[in-house]
């Protein structure tokens, strides 16, 4: 949109014109006249002046190109002409200026959708363009607060509601007890068994809450190493053999020849590992099989896979399975239901290290694919 001043401001433009061309005539003349006194008071100059304008002569035309009246009056038109168009200018970018700040004030009284709308030439463009930017990354930063307010109130609800059931189970046990509401020991070591698993299963949820909010923070510490993947892969898959045997799966690692080193914090590395193979374990345990697969993209970059040929993810939850507390809606059981952390904390970690992760699912494998630099201080870029 072009910009357009008022009626009321092209008055003000004019006026400011004939005031400036005003105050520079009478300027004019009060030069004239003092520079003619000069003259006629000092006849040495007035000698020297004559002697340049002769010397400008045409002698055979006998015409006269230069008088010192003539020089004056265009030097100073010159000079006016500079001066009217310099204060007209000026005003018009007052008069911009004045527009962009009424517009700041309608943004601030609430219209927070609004946007200068008009483009300017030069510098004024400029301030526009930073004050629409300013706008922009203001909004987007309220728009945060608030969204970080809500999930602050999510995870008060979530965390309330993951804690309050085990705990309502175990006051519930132990109060029989209190109260001697048992037949026989048998009933008082079943009461107490059943208040022992939620006592771990609240400790296991307060565990993987410290844990996620210790990874969220972007300056959170990491005990940066140099790893050994390959020899770290097949020492947790061979540490899960008797877990998925149990369950009829195979754990299958499958590594490049030579070994791969990065840089990384190796606990933290291990707890996201941990996380996705008990995953497959929980959630894939009506297939057959676990991959580990390791591979080298490129002298600055590792891809790891932990898949499963297990039941896929619906395509529906497949971009919710990192959001914190979310459990695909089938496997909200006693058997299988965890904290819903666990990802959230798989994919903090990684972060930390720069990488990325994503989850890729159908008929015949769901994989769960970190990307991550060899090189600590690298970023690696999703593709």
């Amino acid at each position: 949109m072009k910009f357009h001043i008022t009626g009321r401001e092209k008055s003000e433009l004019l006026g400011e014109g004939i005031l400036t061309i005003i105050l520079l005539i009478l300027l004019n003349m009060s030069l004239y006249v003092i520079l003619n006194q000069l003259l006629v008071s000092n006849p040495d100059l007035a000698s020297g002046i004559f002697l340049i304008k002769t010397s400008l002569d045409f002698k055979y035309a006998h015409i006269q190109l230069w008088s010192w009246g003539w020089i004056f009056i265009i030097l100073m038109a010159v000079v006016d002409v500079i001066v009217v168009y310099w204060r007209l200018v000026r005003r018009y970018h007052q008069m911009q200026l004045r527009h962009i700040i009424n517009e700041l004030h309608y943004i601030a009284d609430g219209h927070f959708n609004h946007r200068i709308p008009f483009q300017l030439k030069g510098q004024m463009q400029r301030v526009v363009a930073s004050v629409n930017a300013l706008v922009d990354s203001t909004i987007k930063a309220m728009e945060d607060e608030r969204e970080i307010e809500r999930s602050k109130d999510e995870l008060i609800t979530n965390v309330s509601h993951d804690i309050r059931t085990p705990l309502t189970s175990i006051i519930g046990y132990l109060g029989l007890i209190e109260d001697k509401q048992y037949r026989s020991e048998e009933d008082i070591l079943k009461y107490t068994h059943t208040a022992y698993l939620k006592s771990k299963q609240m400790k296991s949820l307060v565990d993987d809450l410290f844990e996620y909010t210790k990874v969220r923070q972007t300056d959170a510490p990491l005990q940066i190493q140099s790893l050994e993947l390959n020899a770290m892969l097949e020492q947790i898959g061979a540490s899960f053999e008797l877990e998925a045997n149990k369950k009829g799966m195979e754990i299958n690692t499958i590594l490049p020849d030579s070994p791969v080193k990065i840089e990384a914090d190796p606990e933290k590395l291990a707890r996201v590992f941990n996380n996705l193979i008990t995953n497959a374990l929980k959630y894939g345990s009506d297939g057959k099989n676990i991959y580990l697969q390791l591979t080298k993209v490129d002298e600055k970059e590792i891809e790891i896979r932990i898949s499963n040929d297990g039941e896929p993810i619906p395509e529906k939850s497949l971009r919710q399975v990192f959001d914190r507390f979310y459990r695909v809606e089938s496997s909200r059981s006693k058997e299988t239901g965890g904290t819903g952390l666990g990802l959230a904390i798989a994919q903090s970690i990684i972060e930390l290290h720069h990488g990325y992760i994503y989850v890729e699912s159908n008929k015949n494998l769901t994989s769960f694919i970190m990307r991550l630099p060899i090189k600590h201080d690298n970023v690696v870029k999703k593709s």
